[in-house]
């Protein structure tokens, strides 16, 4: 992120054009794999395929022509306003499809997310104004009356628009080769990438314009201008053999992770640490080029990520040859410069790759996993990672983001705001619903794996304890260090209500209505409490929780059945003696409507080697049950009010308990 040494003006067109380029690669990366789909196909039925079939390859054509265009049509109007705005969008790129001969990517990634949101201002324009029961009728003859209009803007707009302007493209493409000028685009393309500006450019314009060159060439050398591993491979060659310090130990593996992996960012950092080494990148980012230029190789589809693999998956049947070249040149090349600046550089002391890895994710804005892998920074390492800026946002994962990950989200928000920075949002999500948009992610250590790949700008914080985990006295630290100068915390202040997952104050949300029920709309009731429960092992436990639920006809018997998949999986121990078994994502569907249960067992169980005297059945739809588990989490982290529970002899001092910690 961008200091106030640097200027404002400059640092905003920056960050701008890295967020363009983000929205661009979110409406094509979700989609690469149908691009692959129909590089297969392509590569095998058309003529000059390896398996010629003039049937399989009607396939071709319509694929090219509708299904990807719509795919990011779709994608790019859900990522403005959900479904709804996805299904606006992606009508709205018929439209474009209709009015023109030529694969429409760039006018679905127009067209996509605008209509989204103008569907998302009209909206809110009407809401609250609608009288009940006619809800339905406004919004799907609003949406559908839009997404008509903006199919026939489409058609006769932007449709002709775009095909003149990717004409013209296509024509400076074609002078740029014709004139051998074609590689000096590496001029350009390798400071962007190692400013993190290379989505605009590379899913922006060339993917488009490689896939339109691909449909009638059946090849494009556009999909490897960007993607080529040779240029990063070569500078991290050279400071495997002729680096110092920290930056020669860590080059063989991150070497590996760049040219396998397809992660290029890992040698940015090198490249920053001496910045006149972007000139290798460039020789042989253009060296990579002239070869495909000459050779006439490219590939049929884009190569995403860049790596080697993904490189020869994409290869033509013709351009192995040619492609090969021009990967092992731009590694030549590139390791070559790479090496005389290193041998020429007259440095004494050893280069300062965590300060250039730092630099790098200030560029980015964000904390990198990948960088990390440098230095051995991050909280996964043992330490206590610094962001290259303040911590925002953090979440809580789990398989359903309704249990653990709830309750382990109000119990840290809790230390963060005693700390004295609410403003830091601490949410709670199912792992198939990240995004890669936190600051830190928080799983249980068996899910740390599954929440990586979709959340890799992220610091990730293993635990195995949702209660009283030590961890978050770290994550609380990394807070302090990264959100006030000189890692100095400010000072603490009282310690507020506990806020919904959602980020809503408890203090807003309504109290307990009776001393029978603890929550909203009496989510935990009198009867669905338990002081003796009569379970001796952690099945039957969760039997007995499980039935109270249904009991209360809050779920049926399928969701009982995910209670124990979800308990076999990871477990629902959360420390302070207290398990909250509770369904699994895929078991929403058996839910019916909120409800908690808890059962008490004096004697304890056995809970995979921990013991358990309180179960907390969990079934939630929306975040209606997130007030009482924050609730119940306040209570189990104060061990006085452990001992009050431990005490209880009757329903009305547990619910009483409950309720009191939200008034």
């Amino acid at each position: 992120m961008a200091t106030e040494t640097v200027a404002k003006p400059r640092t905003s067109m920056r960050v701008h054009v890295q967020k363009f380029g983000t929205f661009l690669s979110g409406m094509i990366m979700p989609n690469i794999g149908a691009f692959i789909a129909w590089g297969i196909i392509t590569a095998l039925f058309i003529p000059a395929g390896f398996l010629p079939n003039e049937e399989l390859a009607k396939l071709v054509g319509p694929m090219i022509t509708y299904l990807l265009p719509l795919l990011i049509g779709y994608t790019g109007g859900r990522m403005v306003y959900g479904v709804r705005g996805g299904v606006v969008g992606a009508v709205a790129t018929t439209g474009v499809i209709v009015g023109t001969d030529i694969p429409m990517f760039i006018g679905a990634m127009i067209l996509g997310p605008l209509t989204a949101w103008l569907m998302m201002k009209l909206d809110k324009i009407w809401e609250g104004r609608v009288k009940p029961g006619f809800e339905m009728l406004i919004d799907n003859f609003s949406a559908g009356i839009l997404a008509a209009i903006m199919a026939v803007v489409g058609m006769l707009v932007v449709g002709p628009v775009v095909k003149a302007f990717s004409n013209g493209a296509s024509a400076v493409v074609e002078f740029l080769v014709l004139n051998g000028l074609l590689p000096f685009t590496s001029i350009f393309i390798e400071p962007a990438k190692v400013l993190f500006l290379n989505n605009a450019v590379n899913h922006g314009i060339l993917t488009p314009l490689g896939t339109q060159q691909a449909l009638e060439e059946g090849k494009s050398l556009l999909f490897l201008l960007e993607a080529n591993p040779g240029p990063g491979f070569g500078i991290l060659l050279a400071y495997s053999i002729f680096g110092t310090g920290l930056a020669r130990a860590s080059a063989p593996g991150a070497a590996v992770i760049q040219f396998v992996g397809g992660i290029h960012e890992i040698y940015f950092p090198y490249v920053l640490m001496k910045p006149i080494m972007i000139l290798a990148a460039i020789g042989g980012g253009m060296t990579g080029i002239f070869t495909l230029v000459v050779t006439g190789a490219g590939l049929r589809s884009p190569a995403a990520p860049g790596s080697i693999l993904a490189v020869y998956a994409a290869t033509a049947r013709d351009s192995y040859v040619g492609v090969t070249l021009s990967v092992l040149f731009a590694t030549i090349v590139s390791f070559l410069i790479a090496s005389v600046i290193l041998k020429a550089s007259k440095a004494t002391a050893e280069d300062d790759l965590d300060e250039a890895t730092h630099r790098m994710e200030a560029l980015k804005g964000k904390k990198s996993s990948i960088s990390s892998a440098l230095t051995g920074a991050g909280m996964n390492a043992g330490g206590v990672a610094v962001l290259a800026g303040p911590v925002k946002n953090i979440v809580f994962a789990c398989d359903a983001g309704m249990g653990s990950s709830a309750m382990g989200a109000s119990v840290l928000r809790n230390k963060i705001k005693a700390a004295g920075f609410p403003d830091v949002k601490v949410t709670n999500s199912a792992i198939a619903n990240l995004t890669d948009t936190y600051d830190v992610v928080i799983t249980h250590q068996d899910l740390t794996e599954r929440a990586k790949p979709v959340t890799a700008s992220a610091v990730h914080v293993s635990v195995d304890n949702f209660m009283n985990s030590p961890r978050y006295d770290e994550i609380v630290e990394l807070v302090q260090a990264s959100n006030t100068d000189g890692g100095t915390a400010a000072a603490p202040a009282p310690a507020a209500a506990v806020a919904s997952a959602a980020g809503t104050p408890a203090a807003d949300a309504p109290a307990p209505e009776a001393a029978g029920e603890a929550g909203p709309a009496g989510i935990l009731v009198a009867e669905s409490v338990v002081l003796n429960g009569t379970a001796t092992s952690r099945d039957a436990a969760i039997d007995e929780a499980g039935r109270l639920l249904m009991d209360r006809g809050a779920v049926d018997a399928g969701y009982l059945d995910a209670m124990h998949e979800r308990e076999e999986s990871v477990s629902t121990y959360m420390g302070s003696f207290l398990a909250i078994p509770h369904g699994t994502n895929a078991a929403k569907d058996h839910i019916m409507k909120s409800a908690v249960s808890v059962v008490r067992y004096p004697d304890g169980i056995d809970w995979n080697g921990k013991e358990v005297k309180f179960v907390v059945g969990v079934a939630g739809i929306n975040n209606e049950h997130l007030q009482i588990l924050s609730s119940i989490a306040k209570v189990f982290t104060n061990k006085a009010q452990v001992a009050q529970l431990e005490a209880a002899t009757s329903v009305d001092e547990v619910l009483a308990l409950f309720g009191k910690v939200n008034s």
